[in-house]
This record gives C-alpha cells, sequence and structure tokens, in this order.
C-alpha cells in the first residue's frame, strides 16, 4: 500500500486523484474522450477518507459491477478482495463492452493475478482511458481506494460517456436529461448529483415520467425523504431491473450524499429508460417543427395587422385629398395648403416606412416559409402587396390632384381679391367724383343769371361733359371688373352685383340730366354774350389735364401680382415708359398756369377785379401742382417696390436651385457609390447599413427645401428659371432612394437567413452567386449552361429543374429561387412524412394520438397549439378522443408535399 502522505503530495502537485482516470496526454485517437476524463478529474482522495461517502461507493459499485455480472451467472460480495485475481474485472468488461479479451491465467500465484489486472487495465487504456497512478499491484493487494477509483473510471467510460443530449455529453448531458424529465414536477430542482436527491422525490419523478402507472406521485411528501427514496428503490427493483444501489438512511444521514454513487444510480435509470430516447427525439423533432409554424403564424398576424391598419389610413386619406370644397378667402386656402404640407412631412413618411416594412416582413415570410417547406402565405383578400401597392398609387393620385388644385385655386382666389379690391377702389373714386352731380346738373341757376354768366355756365357745363366723357372709361371699368368677379365665382358677388348697378343706373342719370342742363344753356347762350375765353381756355385745358393725372395716380396706385420675375421687370419697364412722359406732362401743367397768369397779367393791366374762382372748373392752379407733386411721388415709390420685389423673389429662387443642385449632387455622390457585394453577408449588411445611414444624414436638407418651396409658395412664385426640378421630383426621389436601400438590406437578411437556415457555407453561396451572374449577365439567364457548369447534365435532368425553380414557366429564373433549389439538393429539412413518422412514435405506432399523450410528451404550450388544431381520428380502430395526426402533420406542409 503506498504511503498516504505521499499521495497527497502528489495531489497537490499534479492535481490528480488515486483512483485515477486522468490520461497522460491528449493525442489518442479517442481525444474527446481524454478531454471529458480531464474535465471529470475531481476523485479527491480527502474525500475518500470520509467513512459515509466510502461506504456509499462501495455499496453503489458493488451493486452496478453485481447488475453486469449476473448476466454471466455470476457476483461479487467485496469490491476489493473479489477483484484482486482479475478474472471477474476482465469478466466485467467483456460483459460492459461487448468485446472478448486476452484469455485469462488461471494460476494462483501472485504474478498470474498481477498479469489478468493487466490485461483489464491495457483494455480500459485501449478505449482511450490512460490510467495513471493505479497499478495492477495495488488492485492485487486489495487496496480499496484504488480499486473503488478504478470501478468509477470503468463506470464513467462505459456507463456515462457516451450519454449525449442537445450537444452535452457526459456528466452534463446526464444532469440535463434529469432536469427536462423532472422539470414538470413540484418540489423537484435538480441542480446536482448530491443534495438535489435527499428527498427522494427526483427518484420518484423520473420513474413517473416514464411509467405512471408505477408511482402516484401526488401521495409523496418532501417531508418524508426515507419514504420517498425507499418507494422508488423498491418500484425501480421490481419492475425496472435496476438493482438497488443505496440505503435510503445512508443518503438522508448525509449532510451531503456522494456524487459518485448518485451519478452511477441515476445512470442506471438513464439506460432503463434508454428506449424512450427514440420518443423524445421524436417529440424534439416536432417541438421544432411547430415553433416554426407559431412563428410563421405570429408574423402572419402582424402582416394582416399592419395590413389592415395602413389599408384604413389610406382608405381615410383618400377622400380628403379628393375634397374640392372652395374657400373663400387666399387665407383660407393657404390654411388647406399649410395642413398638406404638414401631411406630407409629418403623417406620410411614417407610413411610407410601414409600406416598406410591410413589403420586407412579406419577403421574410415567404423566405421563412420556403427554408421550412411550408406553402406561400396568401394574405387575405384585399391585403396583398399588389393590393397595397394599388391603393398606394391611388393614394399619391389623389395627392398630386389635390395639390395643383390648392396652387390653382390659390391662383383663383388672388386674383378675386385683387379684382374685388380694384373695383371697390375705383368704385370709391367713382363715387366721390359723382358725389353733388345731380344737384349741380338739376339747378336752376341760369335763369336769374347775367348773359356773362350764362356764358360761363355754359362753358362750365361743356367742360363737365368732358371730365364726364373721361368718366366713361372709368365705369367701362367697373363694369368689366363686376362681369369678371361673377364668372370667377367671387363669393360675395351679390354686393359686387348691386354697387355695381347703383353706378350704371347713377351713370344714365347724370348722362340725362347733362343733356338736359346743356339744351337749357344753349337756349339762353343766344341771349347771353359776354364769356371770358381765357377762363374757358383754361378750364378746358385743365380738365383733361386734371383727369390725365388722376388716371396716372389711380395706375399708380392700383394693385398689382406677379408671379415670376420676368413679371416684375415688365412692371419696371413700364414704369421707365411713364417716367419718360413726365416731361411733356409738366409742360403741358407750365402752359396751363400761364393761361392763368395771363388771365391775372389782363386783370391787373385793365384794372379788372377777379371775382375769384374760375367760373368754368374748380380745378385750381394749386391743385394741378399738388398733382404733379403726388404723380411723381407715387411713380418713385412704386419703382422701388418692384424693385425690392424682384430682389426678394430672385434671393428665393436662386437659395432653391443652389439647394437642389446641392442635394442633387449628393445623390449622385451616393448613387455612384458601388456596393461590391465582397466579404461575408454580415459584412455586406454592414455597409448596406452604414450607406442607409449616410443617405439618412441629408434629411435635414430635404426640410431645408422643404421651407424654400413654402416661401415661394407664399409668395406666390409659380416658376423658377434657375432649375426644372420641383418638390414634388425631390420628394418622390428621396422616397424611392429610402425604400431602395431598405429592400436591399432585406435582401442580404434573406439571405444570410437563407445560409444558416439550410446550412449553406459562404464559399458555396460565393460559387453560386458567380455562377448565375455570370450567366445572368452573358446570355440573359442561360439557366441550363449554368446548371451544367456546376455539374447537372441531361435533358431530363434539366426539365425536372426548371419545372421547381421556374413553376409558372416565364422563361427567367430568380436568384432566390436558384439558392432555393440548390440548398434543397444539398441539406436536408424536415418534411410532412417526418412529422408523421415522429407522431407516430409518439403514439406508440396507432394511427392516432390521444390528448393525454401529446401533454405527456410535448410541452405544454406547443402540446395545447396541437390539440387545439388537430382534427378529431375517424377510423375504425379510433377511442374517444383520438386525434387525427396525419393530416394535421399534412396541413402543415400543404397538401401537394405528400
Amino acid at each position: 500500500t503506498p504511503d498516504i502522505h505521499h499521495i497527497k503530495k502528489n495531489e497537490r502537485k499534479t492535481h490528480t486523484s488515486p483512483g485515477h482516470y486522468h490520461t497522460a496526454n491528449n493525442q489518442t485517437s479517442t481525444g474527446g474522450v481524454q478531454i471529458y476524463m480531464e474535465q471529470e478529474n475531481d476523485w479527491d482522495r480527502d474525500l475518500l477518507l470520509d467513512p459515509a461517502w466510502e461506504k456509499q461507493q462501495r455499496k453503489t459499485f458493488t451493486a452496478w459491477c453485481n447488475s453486469h455480472l449476473r448476466k454471466s451467472g455470476t457476483q461479487i460480495e467485496n469490491i476489493e478482495e473479489d477483484f484482486r485475481d482479475g478474472l471477474k474485472l476482465m469478466l466485467l468488461l467483456e460483459v460492459i463492452s461487448g468485446e472478448r479479451l486476452p484469455k485469462p491465467e488461471r494460476g494462483k500465484m501472485r504474478v498470474h493475478k498481477i498479469n489478468n489486472v493487466n490485461k483489464a487495465l491495457d483494455f480500459i487504456a485501449s478505449k482511450g482511458v490512460k490510467l495513471v497512478s493505479i497499478g495492477a499491484e495495488e488492485i492485487v493487494d486489495g487496496n480499496a481506494k484504488m480499486t473503488l477509483g478504478m470501478i468509477w473510471t470503468i463506470i464513467l467510460r462505459f456507463a456515462i460517456q457516451d450519454i449525449s443530449v442537445d450537444e452535452t455529453s457526459a456528466k452534463e448531458g446526464l444532469l440535463l436529461w434529469c432536469q427536462r424529465k423532472t422539470a414538470p414536477y413540484k418540489n423537484v430542482n435538480v441542480q446536482n448529483f448530491h443534495i438535489s436527491w435527499k428527498d427522494g422525490l427526483a427518484f420518484n419523478a423520473l420513474i413517473h415520467r416514464h411509467r405512471p402507472d408505477l408511482i402516484d406521485y401526488d401521495r409523496l411528501r418532501k417531508d418524508d425523504p426515507v419514504t420517498n427514496l425507499n418507494n422508488a428503490f423498491e418500484v425501480a427493483e421490481k419492475h425496472l431491473d435496476i438493482p438497488k444501489m443505496l440505503d435510503a438512511e445512508d443518503i438522508v444521514n448525509t449532510a451531503r450524499p456522494d456524487e459518485k454513487a448518485i451519478m452511477t444510480y441515476v445512470s442506471s435509470f438513464y439506460h432503463a429508460f434508454s428506449g424512450a430516447q427514440k420518443a423524445e427525439t421524436a417529440a424534439n423533432r416536432i417541438c421544432k417543427v411547430l415553433a416554426v409554424n407559431q412563428e410563421n403564424e405570429l408574423m402572419m398576424e402582424d402582416y394582416e395587422k399592419l395590413a389592415s391598419e395602413l389599408l384604413e389610413w389610406i382608405r381615410r386619406t383618400i377622400p380628403w385629398l379628393q375634397n374640392r370644397t372652395q374657400e373663400k378667402t387666399v387665407n383660407d386656402m393657404q390654411a388647406k395648403q399649410e395642413d398638406f404640407r404638414d401631411y406630407r412631412c409629418v403623417h406620410k413618411p411614417p407610413k411610407v416606412q410601414e409600406k416598406c416594412q410591410l413589403e420586407i416582413s412579406f419577403n421574410t415570410l415567404q423566405t421563412k416559409l420556403r427554408l421550412s417547406n411550408r406553402p406561400a402565405f396568401m394574405p387575405s383578400e384585399g391585403r396583398m402587396v399588389s393590393d397595397i401597392n394599388g391603393a398606394w398609387h391611388t393614394l399619391e393620385g389623389a395627392e398630386k390632384g389635390y395639390e395643383e388644385w390648392i396652387l390653382s385655386e390659390i391662383r383663383r382666389l388672388e386674383r378675386l381679391e385683387h379684382l374685388a379690391e380694384k373695383f371697390h377702389q375705383k368704385a370709391a373714386i367713382h363715387e366721390s367724383w359723382t358725389d353733388g352731380k345731380e344737384a349741380m346738373l338739376t339747378q336752376k341757376d341760369y335763369e336769374t343769371s347775367t348773359l356773362s354768366e350764362v356764358k360761363a355756365l355754359l362753358r362750365k357745363h361743356e367742360a363737365f361733359e368732358s371730365d364726364l366723357a373721361a368718366h366713361q372709361d372709368r365705369v367701362e371699368q367697373i363694369a368689366a371688373i363686376a362681369q369678371e368677379l361673377n364668372e370667377l365665382d367671387y363669393y360675395d358677388s351679390a354686393s359686387v352685383n348691386a354697387r355695381c348697378q347703383k353706378i350704371c343706373d347713377q351713370w344714365d342719370t347724370l348722362g340725362a340730366f347733362t343733356q338736359s342742363r346743356k339744351e337749357s344753356l344753349e337756349r339762353t347762350e343766344k341771349q347771353l354774350e359776354s364769356i371770358d375765353e381765357l377762363y374757358l381756355e383754361y378750364a378746358k385745358r385743365a380738365a383733361p389735364f386734371n383727369n390725365w393725372m388722376e388716371g396716372a395716380m389711380e395706375d399708380l396706385q392700383d394693385m398689382f401680382i406677379v408671379h415670376n420675375i420676368e413679371e416684375i421687370q415688365g412692371l419696371i419697364t413700364a414704369h421707365e415708359q411713364f417716367k419718360s412722359t413726365l416731361a411733356e406732362a409738366n409742360k403741358e401743367r407750365e402752359a396751363i398756369q400761364a393761361i392763368q397768369a395771363e388771365v391775372q397779367k389782363i386783370a391787373q393791366s385793365n384794372g379788372i377785379k377777379l371775382s375769384g374762382a374760375n367760373p368754368y372748373t374748380t380745378i385750381t392752379p394749386e391743385s394741378i401742382d399738388g398733382n404733379c407733386v403726388s404723380v411723381a411721388a407715387f411713380q418713385a415709390s412704386s419703382y422701388r417696390e418692384s424693385a425690392v420685389g424682384e430682389h426678394a423673389s430672385g434671393r428665393l429662387l436662386k437659395g432653391f436651385s443652389g439647394m437642389v443642385k446641392h442635394l442633387h449632387l449628393c445623390r449622385q455622390e451616393i448613387g455612384r457609390i458601388s456596393i461590391e457585394m465582397n466579404g461575408t453577408l454580415e459584412d455586406q449588411l454592414t455597409n448596406l447599413k452604414e450607406y442607409q445611414l449616410t443617405i439618412m444624414s441629408y434629411m435635414p436638407e430635404i426640410n431645408t427645401l422643404e421651407g424654400y418651396h413654402q416661401l415661394i409658395q407664399e409668395a406666390l412664385i409659380f416658376d423658377n428659371q434657375y432649375t426644372s426640378y420641383t418638390m414634388e421630383h425631390l420628394r418622390v426621389g428621396w422616397e424611392q432612394l429610402l425604400t431602395t436601400i431598405a429592400r436591399t438590406i432585406n435582401e442580404v437578411e434573406n439571405q444570410i437567413l437563407t445560409r444558416d437556415a439550410k446550412g449553406i457555407s459562404q464559399e458555396q453561396l460565393y460559387e453560386y452567386r458567380a455562377s448565375f451572374n455570370h450567366f445572368d449577365k452573358v446570355r440573359g439567364r442561360e439557366f441550363k449552361a449554368c446548371l451544367i457548369s456546376l455539374g447537372y447534365d441531361g435533358d431530363s435532368e434539366f426539365t425536372r429543374i426548371m419545372g421547381i425553380v421556374d413553376p409558372n414557366g416565364s422563361g427567367a429564373v430568380t436568384f432566390q429561387a436558384f439558392i432555393d433549389f440548390m440548398s434543397r439538393e444539398t441539406t436536408d429539412t424536415d418534411t410532412a412524412d417526418q412529422v408523421i413518422a415522429s407522431f407516430k412514435i409518439l403514439a406508440a405506432d396507432k394511427s392516432f394520438i390521444t390528448a393525454e399523450e401529446l401533454r405527456r410528451e410535448l410541452p405544454p404550450d406547443q402540446a395545447e397549439y396541437c390539440i387545439a388544431r388537430m382534427a378529431p381520428y375517424s377510423g375504425a380502430d379510433a377511442v374517444p378522443g383520438a386525434l387525427d395526426y396525419m393530416s394535421f402533420s399534412t396541413a402543415l406542409y400543404g397538401e401537394s408535399d405528400l
């Protein structure tokens, strides 16, 4: 027996244990076994010295060995004594491995025993376990701790190492198996192979999960561990052929049961129930298929919901855009224009994103359905992507018509307001002029006047007739403006018509009165001869000149409206032409003033005392001078307004065109970016998203252009000679740019999804893409040549493949259809047949399955999912509650799959 202190020293230095299964190196053909054995290197000599643990190991390991040795008609009583000659040790290894070991030596001498033990140890080493610190001499000498260590190594290698559950193996796999099997049971929480098993409920749960007919689990109590353990051990020994390896009292009375003993015992349960693994595999396959179906159904519901909401928004919006209710004022229409601008800049952009996301979701869903061999998704009636695109096209048509109508209405109302203001201005001037004229024309002053006074009255009347004739044009203009307001459907046409009619009636009355007074004066003129010719000449020249000045002031005060720079420049040219006539007018003014001066001169030279005002006219020299000054002032002011308008409008239009050119250059720069499909799909996706962020960084400039566009519309400028682009062009182009980059990102994401789901390597994907692109560019989808380049040949084979990738016979093959075909050719996927076979395993080969069986074998949510969707089974062998799993499986993949 080796010195115990010496062994402890070696343990501290090498971290190995006396009953060691640690390997010397990792270069053997069974490197995985060696790595695991290194990970399981927890044989601690100090722990073995615990009498309680050693007792548990002796009992458990002895029972485990006997469970195998009895198959050869023998057993052991004392584990360290009965293996000393190596004979039963060799027999044990033959039983558990199913292989033949070298013939043992039958001699009784020590050397024979050592040779037999060495043969057993060599066999263990041949299985990838190179024992360190365990020698044949120690086993032959009956070293209990070395013997227990050796048996534990055998248990690990042949009973635990090959356990595998969901990519975990050995101890971790066995623990995961226990956790899954006991998960539905109350008061059971398996976290290890010691404390978690003390109350006995975990052992009972394992048995009940596989054989519910053997145990009434609900009657077990957590506070009675001894009863629980004895119940499990007795049932296992009686019904499952698992020998009793531990005593309940040994486990309950130990603070921490021996992990190796518990693990050995539990592994026996695992192997006893190994037949159930086939059912578990079938259940896992079904769970996977159902999870895919549930996810797809959720995506379908999300698509339907989003499509319905988007279509409902479009349905509500289109009538608003088609409403052509006219407003009365420009301000009211500009409020509508502001609402429309708010719709375009605030309300519509999120819907553009929703529409794009809807298309992406639809494409992603169809890709997932193809990858999982499911039938294509057909949205409910009226919610197809084409239906949404059609509704969206109608919406954009309504938008365009609505915006054009708003602009035309603003122009119409602006014209109406301008005409109405002009009408009222001219009407006020005319009414002011006619004020008192009827009284003047109807007075009888000539009846008591002298001849000279009558002559003066006659001349004055002639001057009035001249003035009246000059006002004829204004009256005609007033009537013409009223007629135009009626034609343009001015909202206050009634009051305009009433005022116009009053002016026209008054004008006819003045004409009649004028004619009557003239006839009266002419009748008395023959009796009156004194006449002052100079006053008469003054009156004749002053009246037309004063009327011209009033007309000039009226034109200069007249409101004008322009829509572009050329019209403003036209106004400036008209002002220049008017300015050139002022010199001639000044000469006329000087001539008229000279007549008045001549009157004064004659009166002074002849000692005539003038009575005051000119009897033939009320126009004084002072009023003529005042009017001349006013005309000059109005001309200068109007010229400045035109010049300022030209400058402001030009600055606004140039600013807009400059921003348009800048943004257009930015769009060209982005368009020149070559999205080369290099690197991994993830790299391509990252690059595309960076391009998307770059594009979105130009959004502030789009908003700036919207501001310019608003100011230009408010300035009522509708033509821009600096650029041919409109805001509508930019909006549509911008939305198309955003949609295109989003769709490209979705295509790459779908390729990643296809690659991952189908197990296609990056190199294979590049090969498929290169072949497809080459023949697409050179020969216009010469798909047959593409297939030949990948190893396919024969017309019949080509016809079969074309029926798969081009079922509609369009003659065009998309890359997505091509990659789906290639992935189906190279990978294995779940099919309806496989799912039916899995359900058949769970149903114990029956043609139907019951709800109870589904709830026992599947997770709760997926079990209920199946029960809710499976139709009742109607076969001759049906029992109450039988469900038809065959039709359900067929429906998952579509009828055509089978």
